[in-house]
């Protein structure tokens, strides 16, 4: 029903930024909550951030709450992910996610993206 498309990952030095977004096609975006994830090598897929379906509720994770932002465009169909002030511990693949209600578990996301790698040197 939904298909979601990331971009805007890559390789950036400590201290820099990186903004991620998540095109989605299919039914109108507003009918969905909006949710990033992360998952580094040889860890378990983390919450990072989500969206309610007109941007009135937000919520971070503590590791990201003040450098990362989450927005969106139901205009565009876009979610958004700015990161600033990135650390080497940011480094993961990126994932977006859109489901019905906003949690912080990955299991209650119906849709996901590819996956994008966002790699932060010290």
């Amino acid at each position: 029903q939904v298909q979601l498309v990331e971009s805007g990952g890559g390789l950036v030095q400590a201290g820099g930024s990186l903004r991620l977004s998540c095109a989605a096609s299919g039914r109108p975006f507003s009918s969905y909550v909006g949710g990033w994830f992360r998952q580094a090598p040889g860890r378990e897929r983390e919450f990072v951030a989500a969206i309610s379906g007109y941007g009135s509720i937000i919520d971070y994770a503590d590791s990201v709450k003040g450098r990362f932002t989450i927005s969106r465009d139901n205009a565009k169909n876009t979610v958004y992910l700015q990161m600033n002030s990135l650390k080497p511990e940011d480094t993961a693949v990126y994932y977006c996610a859109a489901g019905a209600t906003l949690r912080r578990s990955a299991g209650q996301y119906d849709y996901w993206g590819q996956g994008n790698p966002v790699t932060v040197s010290s």
